[in-house]
């Protein structure tokens, strides 16, 4: 079937990614998975590129493009091309969104510019030691000064990605006590300067999968945050949170969508190759069928993430949408690398293989950005059950 979601534009731009995946990113991404981290330098050569700007408005230096599409074709290349640009994600799909939606104008021009030139990255931090997807329940905290002036943030974070190289974080604390009828009022964002007195990067964690992604562990120990950080209106950072998830999930249900479809096509190219019992793999009955029905759900999760991608350009993707989008995608993913893997044979079980490390990565799909256990507790809801 004829694939309508993106235009001659979209095309064009993905050949200009491609292009600089091939010269600035494929010769040198061994040596960055080894390290488990991409050199800071990539993000200014990204900036350079315009890939940060594309939905920043013209004044603050962007192209003022409203679509999450080019972001979606920045995350099929990169799969495709079995690399990554690290934490650069949650700057431009995460964080974004929270800036131009909530910050002020003096923000906008503030932080704006240094964003789209990769000079400042941007990181989030929700989840804390012990709360996992309990965000009402955190316990960091940030006191405002008798004089007004500043908030004290007290506490830790952890899972954060792109924590290690992050210029300015989102966090997410506690300004006033939950309320009796509401645990989750109380919440405010604070963007926090990580050059902050106070401001401590701990453990740069060691993962299953996502090796060249920065995640680590962050501390605060009254940390002085200016009130003229404070994003949106204090004590309603719940619901700001809740109003973004959807375009989260979705980029993960993108995300694996198009790990499933680097799979198929990382398998199909083995198999021609590999010969066993003096022929290739793909010509064995068995392989023909296994593969045929791992496009066959690739196919469903390509309808499916196009879907959810139109819906969210048109402002019409519904939680309960992007929840179903997210569990769908992340499951066909789990399914299909897992069989992709096992047509590898040994070689699938080798970090030199993609196979293998899309297999890692893939896993912790089902676990960020809401478990795949809480999808199908929005899902649910939404049926009225």
């Amino acid at each position: 079937m004829r694939r309508t979601t993106f235009n001659e534009d979209h095309e064009a731009f993905r050949l200009i990614l491609r292009d600089f995946i091939a010269k600035e990113v494929t010769p040198h991404y061994d040596e960055w998975y080894a390290a488990g981290l991409v050199p800071r330098e990539l993000y200014t050569k990204l900036g350079e590129l315009g890939m940060f700007g594309i939905e920043v408005p013209e004044e603050y230096g962007g192209a003022g493009l409203t679509s999450f599409k080019y972001t979606a074709i920045m995350t099929e290349e990169v799969t495709s091309a079995a690399v990554s640009f690290g934490g650069s994600g949650v700057h431009t799909a995460l964080c974004l969104p929270y800036i131009l939606s909530l910050g002020t104008e003096e923000q906008k021009q503030r932080w704006l510019p240094p964003f789209v030139t990769g000079e400042q990255m941007w990181a989030i931090a929700m989840t804390e030691p012990g709360t996992g997807s309990d965000l009402a329940g955190m316990r960091t905290s940030a006191k405002l000064s008798e004089d007004g002036s500043h908030y004290v943030l007290n506490g830790a974070k952890t899972f954060i990605t792109g924590g290690v190289h992050a210029d300015r974080v989102i966090v997410c604390a506690r300004t006033s006590p939950q309320s009796e009828t509401d645990r989750r009022f109380g919440i405010s964002l604070l963007v926090v300067d990580t050059a902050s007195d106070g401001y401590a990067v701990g453990r740069k964690l060691d993962k299953l999968g996502l090796k060249t992604s920065d995640t680590a562990e962050l501390s605060f120990s009254d940390v002085r945050v200016p009130v003229e950080n404070l994003l949106g209106e204090q004590d309603k950072g719940f619901s700001y949170l809740g109003q973004n998830l959807p375009q989260e999930r979705l980029s993960i249900a993108i995300g694996a969508y198009a790990q499933a479809a680097a799979a198929v096509q990382f398998t199909k190219e083995y198999t021609q190759q590999r010969r066993v019992f003096g022929q290739p793999v793909a010509h064995f009955q068995n392989t023909k069928f296994e593969l045929a029905a791992c496009q066959a759900e690739v196919d469903a999760a390509q309808a499916v993430s196009d879907r959810a991608l139109e819906a969210l350009d048109a402002g019409e993707l519904t939680a309960a949408e992007a929840a179903s989008a997210k569990l769908f995608c992340t499951e066909v993913a789990h399914r299909v690398i897992d069989r992709c893997l096992q047509l590898h044979g040994g070689y699938g079980f080798i970090n030199e293989y993609p196979i293998a490390r899309l297999y890692a990565d893939n896993r912790v799909n089902r676990i960020y950005g809401g478990t795949s256990e809480v999808m199908k507790m929005i899902i649910a809801k939404d049926m009225g059950l």
